[in-house]
C-alpha cells in the first residue's frame, strides 16, 4: 500500500507498506544480484549503510543456486539474513540482454544460459514460480525489454504481449499467494510499462497496465540507448498517465544527477548498479563530485573520501589508505568504496525526502544538479 505523504511539485514524498516493513520514498533500491551487493558486502552490513531495500535478481538465482533450492532454504530473506524489503526483478530484462540463441514466442521466452549453454524456458509463469519461491517481498512482472532504437511496428507488437503476459503474471501470482507452502503469501506485483521511445506506444502500455490495479507500477525499457533528455522526457509523458495512489518505479537508473532529475518528474523508486560498480573501479560520488581514487595526488591524502560524509567508511579512513588498498589490489579497497557509494546514494534519497517534507526541493535540486556529476 502507498501513501502519499507530502509533494512539492511533481516530486513526491510517500511511503509504502509491504509484508517486511515500509519504504520511504523517494528510495534507492541496492542491487544485490545473487544475494550480495557485489564487492563483499553483506545483507548485515546493509543496515549501517540506510539501505531500505534490497533488489536480487530472478534469471540468476534461478541459474544458481536454483529457486527450489532457496526455498528449501527459507527464501532469500532467511538465505541471505536481509530482515528488511527485497524487490526481485521479473529475469526479463537479463533473458534479453545476456542470453544466447532466445526465442521469444507467446508462451515465453527460449534461451540459453550464459553460464552453461543449458537450453531454459521462461515464461510470466516461470518467473512467478521462481519469485514465489524466492520468497521477495515484491515481485516484477515478466516482460520484454527492447534496445533503443526500436522499430515501430515491432515495439507495438511487444507492448501488447508484454500486457498479455502481465495479465498471466497477474493471475499465476494470485495463485500462488493462495498456497499454504508459499514463503511469502502476501507478495507484491509491480506491472512494467514499456514502448521505447514512441509516446503514442507508452502513452497506451500505461492506460491498459493502470486498469489491473497492481500494487505498483515501473517504467521499463529505458538507460538502454536512448539519451538522458529522451528518457527525462518519456519519463514526463507516462507520469501523467499513472496511478497517483501506487509507487513509480524507474527500473536500471541512474547517477545522482538521473534520480534528481526523475524525482522532479514525479518518480519514488529507483535501482542501479552504477554505486558498486563505479566503486569497485575506484570511483566515488561524494556531495562535490565525483572522484577517482587512483588519482596520484591522493598519495599523502589524510582527508577521508568525503569530508561530507559520516558514513563508517569516511568516519575511519582516508583517501591515502583507500588509494594504497587498490593499487596494492587489496580487495578492502572495494568493500570500503562500495560501502561508501551505497551509502552516498541512500543519503542522497534522505536528504531529497527531508526537502519535500520541508518545501525546499526545488532549492535542492537546483544546489546539486550541476554539481553531482561533476568530475572532482
Amino acid at each position: 500500500m502507498y501513501k502519499l505523504i507530502r509533494q512539492n511539485g511533481k516530486a513526491r514524498r510517500g511511503v509504502i507498506t509491504t509484508p517486511h516493513g515500509e519504504i520511504q520514498t523517494p528510495a534507492f533500491m541496492n542491487v544485490a544480484t545473487c544475494g550480495a551487493i557485489k564487492g563483499a558486502v553483506s545483507a548485515l552490513d546493509l543496515a549501517q549503510l540506510r539501505c531500505q531495500v534490497q533488489l536480487c535478481n530472478t534469471y540468476h538465482l534461478h541459474l544458481r543456486p536454483g529457486n527450489e533450492i532457496v526455498k528449501k532454504l527459507g527464501g532469500l530473506h532467511k538465505f541471505t539474513r536481509r530482515e528488511g524489503p527485497i524487490l526481485t526483478d521479473s529475469g526479463g530484462f537479463q533473458v534479453f540482454s545476456l542470453a544466447k540463441l532466445r526465442s521469444i514466442k507467446e508462451e515465453g521466452v527460449y534461451f540459453s544460459s550464459h553460464i552453461d549453454g543449458r537450453r531454459i524456458f521462461m515464461g510470466p509463469e516461470e518467473s512467478m514460480t521462481i519469485q514465489s519461491d524466492l520468497g521477495s517481498t515484491i515481485a516484477m512482472a515478466f516482460d520484454e525489454c527492447i534496445a533503443n532504437p526500436a522499430e515501430y511496428n515491432y515495439t507495438r507488437q511487444s507492448c501488447d504481449r508484454t500486457y498479455r503476459w502481465l495479465c498471466r503474471c497477474r493471475d499465476k501470482l494470485h495463485e500462488l499467494n493462495q498456497r499454504e507452502d508459499t514463503i511469502n503469501r502476501q507478495q507484491m506485483l509491480f506491472g512494467i510499462n514499456q514502448g521505447a521511445t514512441f509516446e503514442d506506444l507508452r502513452t497506451e502500455h500505461m492506460k491498459k497496465i493502470r486498469e489491473l490495479d497492481l500494487d505498483g507500477y515501473a517504467i521499463g525499457g529505458l538507460a538502454v540507448g536512448e539519451t538522458a533528455e529522451e528518457m527525462y522526457h518519456i519519463i514526463e509523458v507516462v507520469e501523467e498517465y499513472m496511478p497517483g495512489d501506487k509507487p513509480r518505479y524507474l527500473m536500471g537508473v541512474g547517477t545522482p544527477v538521473n534520480i534528481l532529475e526523475a524525482v522532479h518528474r514525479g518518480v519514488d523508486m529507483f535501482d542501479c548498479v552504477m554505486p558498486t560498480r563505479n566503486a569497485r573501479h575506484a570511483n566515488i560520488f561524494t556531495w562535490s563530485g565525483r572522484r577517482n581514487m587512483m588519482n596520484e595526488k591522493y598519495t599523502l591524502d589524510e582527508s577521508p573520501l568525503d569530508e561530507q560524509c559520516d558514513c563508517p567508511v569516511c568516519r575511519n579512513f582516508s583517501r591515502a589508505y583507500i588509494r594504497h588498498l587498490f593499487k596494492s589490489g587489496e580487495m578492502l579497497a572495494m568493500r570500503l568504496c562500495v560501502m561508501h557509494n551505497t551509502y552516498f546514494y541512500n543519503t542522497l534519497m534522505l536528504r531529497i525526502r527531508e526537502s519535500i517534507e520541508n518545501d525546499t526541493f526545488e532549492s535542492f535540486y537546483n544546489e546539486y544538479i550541476s554539481v553531482l556529476d561533476r568530475r572532482i
